[in-house]
């Protein structure tokens, strides 16, 4: 598919496509130079990926960082089967590694509403965390957004978005470009 085609994909019409795989790894690739620059070995890196929509981008991401990090997931969800956020973040998994002096690297896939990121940046830093940056793919620069991540991939459309990661009630989250529906 093309940037301006349409297709069908499990019975759901992609309107189109908004970056491609190669768009993204290329940008994948930035991201992992400029954060290997911020993070020294004092540091002791802690990568926590997002579960389940930010798995592709944090396995991308920590394979272009040149820095000692160490790698970890968080379940959140703020979305369930919706299009749209409920407002609140339930924490489904909370790893039980020890954060405290560390610095954290929360690895998000998209920044809407800021739900999550409000809900969990505190809880990590009520943790002991040194610090807590925030990498985040997508970005739709919403003004409700109360926590700015220190990294963005790109700037998102103001539309639901899946692919790579990103998905509508468990769909699409295998492709390898971002579509919107």
């Amino acid at each position: 598919m093309t940037d301006t085609d349409e297709g069908q994909l499990g019975g759901r019409t992609i309107a189109r496509v908004v970056f491609d795989a190669e768009t993204i790894q290329r940008r994948v690739r930035q991201l992992g130079a400029e954060i290997s620059e911020a993070y020294t070995i004092d540091d002791r890196l802690l990568v926590v990926g997002l579960l389940k929509g930010a798995f592709m981008f944090t396995a991308d991401l920590v394979r272009h960082v040149n820095a000692p990090l160490h790698v970890d997931f968080m379940v959140a969800a703020s979305y369930g089967d919706s299009m749209e956020t409920s407002g609140r973040v339930d924490v489904l998994y909370d790893p039980p590694i020890d954060v405290g002096g560390r610095a954290v690297l929360l690895v998000e896939d998209i920044v809407d509403t800021g739900t999550t990121l409000a809900g969990l940046v505190p809880r990590l830093r009520g943790k002991g965390a040194k610090q807590v940056d925030v990498c985040a793919l997508l970005h739709k620069r919403r003004p409700t957004a109360a926590i700015e991540p220190r990294w963005v991939g790109f700037d998102a459309p103001n539309s639901f978005l899946v692919g790579y990661g990103l998905d509508h009630a468990e769909d699409f989250r295998h492709l390898n470009y971002i579509a919107s529906l």
